[in-house]
């Protein structure tokens, strides 16, 4: 679940990937079916094509993210308990990510071990530890400082028979120190140039109809849930100077609450039909 959840928010914009941010923002709170329609006329106001969209749906239902009650010519369709699940988390990671916290110099170690000829395994691993927000020193070993997420690794390793591993809760000794660690595990330069774009995506963009305000919301929360697998949410003391996260994140906050009341307006609209949609965008 957690792997999907990755792909689709770091992947390219795709329909599917767009309608996943669709869903979570806009179907998971309703806790409610919604008309087909609907999700058709939300992707297509992001830009996407009649045809592209209900391919997005088809495959969607296929992949048993959405089910679907026939009323009629029409159709009504719900989230999994799966989908469910998945947006539940991503949501909850979504907006608690970007504030700041208390570090007490901990670190969790972990020394990875897969036999050789499991290199599949390996790199599935290691692709898994770092999404998680862990960096790496080399030669095996892993570490970040959310020492509260042992049991989380360790449950991840356990679905590999092949890999064996040990953790540790550390402290740095007299050698080295926090923030060289952290420049070495992790590419905290990659992180800077995206909270960067981010800022210049949002930071001046006004949209003023509903329909506009639908898409830039919409784009808004995509754009912002890849953070929690791009950046390792590092305590401020390991961070460089003038750390671009806590302004990317004001950023959000402030145009998130700005925008959604309309944009969960034009939603609901959507789904209510045309002649709601007609009241929404004369309002």
């Amino acid at each position: 679940m957690d792997d999907q959840l990755r792909r689709r928010s770091v992947g390219a914009a795709a329909a599917r990937s767009l309608l996943l941010t669709v869903l979570g923002e806009h179907v998971l709170p309703r806790s409610q079916p919604v008309w087909q329609e609907t999700l058709v006329s939300a992707l297509t106001t992001l830009g996407y094509s009649e045809q592209a969209a209900r391919q997005a749906l088809s495959r969607s239902t296929r992949d048993d993210w959405l089910t679907t009650e026939r009323h009629g010519r029409r159709a009504r369709m719900s989230l999994t308990p799966q989908t469910e699940q998945l947006l539940d988390t991503g949501a909850r990671r979504i907006y608690s990510f970007g504030e700041s916290w208390e570090w007490d110099g901990r670190w969790l170690v972990l020394v990875l071990r897969v036999p050789e000829q499991q290199r599949e395994v390996r790199h599935q691993l290691r692709s898994r530890l770092a999404w998680a927000g862990l960096g790496s020193l080399g030669g095996g070993v892993w570490l970040t400082p959310h020492v509260e997420r042992e049991a989380e690794l360790a449950a991840a390793i356990q679905e590999e028979p092949a890999a064996d591993a040990t953790s540790f809760i550390a402290s740095l000794g007299t050698l080295g120190s926090p923030q060289s660690i952290a420049a070495t595990a992790w590419d905290l330069d990659g992180v800077r140039d995206h909270y960067t774009k981010f800022i210049e995506d949002f930071r001046h963009h006004e949209p003023s109809s509903p329909d506009t305000q639908f898409r830039a919301q919409t784009l808004l929360v995509h754009a912002w849930r890849k953070f929690p697998f791009l950046d390792p949410d590092l305590p401020a003391e390991l961070l460089p100077a003038r750390w671009p996260r806590g302004r990317a994140h004001d950023l959000f906050a402030d145009r998130h609450s700005r925008w959604q009341p309309t944009a969960r307006a034009y939603f609901e609209a959507l789904d209510a039909g045309p002649r709601a949609q007609a009241a929404a965008a004369a309002a």
